[in-house]
Formats: structure tokens, sequence, C-alpha cells
């Protein structure tokens, strides 16, 4: 019996989401005397998917066939309950990323699993698991009494826990069925800062910018901090930003270590998809917005006053630390 876990690739690399869910895998199959079995679908190299034994992994199954190379849900699913036969898994951990989300439910289906999506804990000896309900509002405990089961992991709410060790990679031959989905186009964001799921610093901004040509200040305070730059939902409607930088209920749900919420007044809406960050840092020059309940800091100022003055500090404090 073995604990399968999803390793995501993306440009060739392995995604830090997958670091997470071997160490969740690892953890929990410690604790019912099972193994961590990956599968990696896409090209990467053996010397990247070997490390994920620094998580815990024990053995990671490489599917790295040019028919996976354009995402179909219904193609890694196959593949997921294939591989999971053959290392005869009852337990698949997938991490709630965009792919996990579209991946996980299909899995769920074709083996006839029971799901518990948004997981935040191991399971217990039970198999109940510990999961974020109500946008992160309020936790739910969940049951799951289905021969094989699916956990899909929030990111960076379990953690990646580093040990010594090398995973053996071991080569397969699966290959995706032909396809329903006719992949037209493919664009990527580029730069040298996380995408935003997988970003620990987040700088982002709202409608208190009052137009597009001021997100210079914005993008400096990032640059500074090496941070990843977002916003909320009324500026990527408007096109100020692009939509890849929505955070929120409608965008993505984050979970960085910072985030720095400049000119945002703080909706539910937009709290649902940031309110589980490590720390919250808001600037406002209304002393009334709902966002500074939510805060660990505020600071009440205008933005393109405090925000300069920010970035000015950061760098200082910097290079004093040369």
């Amino acid at each position: 019996m073995a604990i399968l876990f999803l390793v995501e690739i993306a440009g060739g690399k392995v995604k830090k989401a997958s670091f997470e869910v071997a160490s969740y895998a690892a953890q929990y199959g410690a604790s019912v005397g099972k193994e961590a079995v990956g599968l990696a679908i896409g090209s990467a190299s053996e010397a990247d998917l070997a490390q994920l034994g620094i998580y815990g992994a024990k053995k990671i199954i490489h599917a790295n066939n040019a028919g996976f190379d354009s995402f179909d849900a219904s193609a890694y699913a196959k593949a997921i309950a294939e591989v999971a036969g053959q290392v005869n898994a009852d337990t698949i951990v997938i991490s709630q990323t965009l792919t996990g989300k579209a991946v996980a439910p299909v899995v769920s289906a074709r083996l006839k699993a029971g799901i518990v999506s948004g997981a935040v804990g191991l399971p217990d000896a039970n198999f109940v698991v510990k999961k974020a309900a109500f946008s992160g509002k309020a936790f739910a405990y969940v049951k799951v009494e289905t021969p094989v089961k699916v956990v899909a992991l929030v990111p960076n709410s379990f953690g990646a826990s580093k040990g010594d060790g090398t995973a053996a990679v071991e080569a397969s031959a699966i290959a995706p069925a032909a396809s329903r989905i006719t992949v037209k186009e493919v664009v990527r964001q580029t730069g040298d800062v996380a995408p935003l799921p997988e970003a620990e610093l987040v700088v982002s901004a709202g409608r208190g910018m009052k137009g597009p040509e001021n997100w210079g200040i914005i993008e400096d305070l990032a640059n500074v901090l090496g941070a990843t730059t977002a916003c909320s939902r009324p500026v990527a409607d408007v096109h100020w930003r692009p939509h890849h930088e929505h955070v929120g209920q409608t965008g993505v749900a984050i979970r960085p270590n910072l985030y720095i919420a400049v000119g945002i007044s703080g909706a539910i809406q937009h709290l649902a998809g940031v309110n589980q960050s490590k720390c919250i840092v808001v600037i406002n020059k209304d002393p009334e917005a709902p966002f500074f309940k939510a805060a660990d800091y505020g600071i009440v100022g205008d933005a393109f006053e405090v925000v300069p003055k920010l970035t000015e500090a950061i760098k200082a404090f910097k290079a004093s630390q040369h």
C-alpha cells in the first residue's frame, strides 16, 4: 500500500506546491506505515525529481510523454488512477492549485473515491480531515469512509518539511488517451518573481491608486521586496492590471507570508481570497476602511506618500545589512 501524490511541473521545474504535498503524503504515510510515492507528469530532470526525497518521498514515477504537455484534467486523472492501481494506493494527495482544482474531482469520480477539498490538516486514525470552510472563515472536519480517498491540500497551509534522502525515479510509459480538448494558445506569465499561487510576498493595490499610470510605486515596492504584484477585482475589471493578478473570492486565493494591501477597502469578497495570509499590512487613507479589522499592521495615510517612503526605508535597511 502507498500514499500517492501528484507532482506538478511547470517550465521543466517542480512547482513549490509539490514539495508540500510530498511532505503531507510522507507524514501521513509514516503514521499508517505506508510509503509516499509521487507521480510526476511532464518534462523535468531526474535530479530535480529525486530531490523530492528530501521531503519524504520514496519513489517518483515519471510520466514524461509529450501528450501531457497540453493540460487536460481528464488525461491527468486517467494517469493518476492508473498509477494508483499499480502502487496499490488508497490515498491520493493533490495540491489545490489551479491544476489540482481541475484534477482532484475527476480523480474522485473515476475512482469512486470520497474527496476532501480545502484540506489544511492530516487525517486522523479514522480519516477525519480538517478543512477550510466558508472561504477560510471557519473550519470543518470531514470523515471519508470510501476505500480510496482523495485529499486536495490548500497550498501553503501545511508547510514543506525537509529531511534527508533521495527518491528513486522510475520512468513510466503511461500515455494520455485522445483528448477532446484542442489547445489554441498558451500564454505564460514571465518574470523573475513567483506566480501568485506560490508567492510568499505579495504587494497588492486597488482603486485608491486612481489609475494605471500610478502603478509604478507599487512595482517599485514589490521589486525591492522581491514580491509578486496583485490587485483587487475592480482594478482588473477596468483593465488597469491583467486579470491573472486579481486576488479574492472570484480571483486567485493566496496564502503568502506577507500581504501588503494598498488603497484597497477590504470588501468581504477580497478578504475571502487573502485572509489566510500569515501577515497582512494595510495602507489606506480612510481610517474606517474595513480592511484594518483584518490587518496585523495598518498605516493610515496617503499611499502616494507612504509607499515611496516605505520603499526607500526598505532599500536603506537592505543596504545596511551589507
